[in-house]
């Protein structure tokens, strides 16, 4: 069971909400968050309601202002929960093309550069095989984020992705 605490203000001050599950509206609870404290478990947040808009995949540990989840404003208005694997073992295919096209790369732990790694700038699909990943846009994980969970992506649309450059990607681990 994981534990997620939504402040309205800066450096834990102010109202706040404690929530212990999947909520997809926030909007009662709280007006705008401008840090959060995850005291267990691996969250994804969301700017808009129903699990929508940009998302933030944060760890255990104190985030005192929202640039420390990377965040481009104050606006949370939903979450959930990452479902952690059951064996602890991590996995994953990216291809260079749709449809699981093209030059395929096996991966079990995190990749700051993709380019130095893999020889693309571009991952068109991949398969979790195992675990929990995120994508980041940018390398050495920064820029917009995208939760990748055990399933097929065919194209990079399934993952919400308006592009195929991934700069970087790592497992979701809870510490």
């Amino acid at each position: 069971m994981g534990k997620i605490i939504f402040y309205e203000d800066r450096d834990f001050q102010g109202r706040h909400f404690e929530c212990t599950s999947d909520t997809p509206d926030l909007q009662t609870y709280f007006s705008c968050c401008r840090s959060i404290r995850v005291e267990s478990g691996v969250w994804v947040i969301y700017e808009r309601p129903n699990y929508l808009g940009y998302m933030y995949v944060l760890r255990r540990g104190e985030y005192p202002d929202y640039h420390r989840w990377m965040g481009f404003n104050d606006n949370v208005r939903s979450c959930r929960m990452v479902r952690q694997p059951t064996g602890g073992f991590y996995r994953i295919r990216v291809y260079e093309r749709p449809d699981f096209g093209g030059q395929m790369m096996e991966f079990t732990d995190d990749c700051p550069n993709v380019y130095d790694r893999f020889r693309h700038r571009e991952i068109y699909s991949c398969n979790v095989l195992d675990g929990a990943w995120v994508f980041y846009e940018l390398p050495n994980y920064r820029g917009r984020q995208y939760l990748l969970e055990l399933r097929e992506y065919r194209r990079y649309s399934d993952w919400a992705a308006i592009s195929p450059m991934v700069g970087s990607f790592r497992r979701i681990v809870d510490y």
